[in-house]
């Protein structure tokens, strides 16, 4: 198991969005940014079995969202579909920030923060089989 940082990046339809993944023993640290980067919000997750059904993976998440800032729902969101697909805790740090952004490009930078959460799951996927 590497507890080294490790760096993400993607960058589709003008937008680069860059991640920071630490592995704290079994949790997570997330840093996910773009544009202006900055702290908008913070997000903490952990894993539980699934309400629906307890043979899955759910999670459940609290927020903190600086004023003026939009990043709690994606916060949120990752942190929670982290933890699930991870089996662990995960905190998530976000702050993306583009000006005049058109619906079409919020859409776009959703698109390349999951796209980043992706290639996280699959690595550390493939790294807990290894072990």
């Amino acid at each position: 198991m590497s507890l080294e940082p490790r760096y993400f990046e993607t960058e589709q339809g003008g937008f680069r969005i860059c991640a920071l993944l630490q592995r704290l023993g079994n949790d997570y640290l997330v840093a996910i940014w773009g544009g202006a980067a900055h702290i908008g919000a913070v997000a903490m997750a952990q894993s539980r079995p699934s309400l629906a059904d307890p043979e899955r993976l759910s999670a459940s998440a609290s927020v903190f969202c600086y004023v003026g800032h939009k990043e709690d729902e994606l916060a949120k969101k990752v942190s929670e579909r982290l933890a699930a697909a991870l089996d662990a805790k995960v905190v998530v740090v976000a702050g993306i920030h583009w000006d005049h952004l058109e619906p079409s490009g919020i859409h776009q930078i959703v698109t390349n923060v999951y796209a980043l959460m992706d290639s996280i799951v699959q690595q550390e996927s493939a790294g807990k089989i290894r072990e």
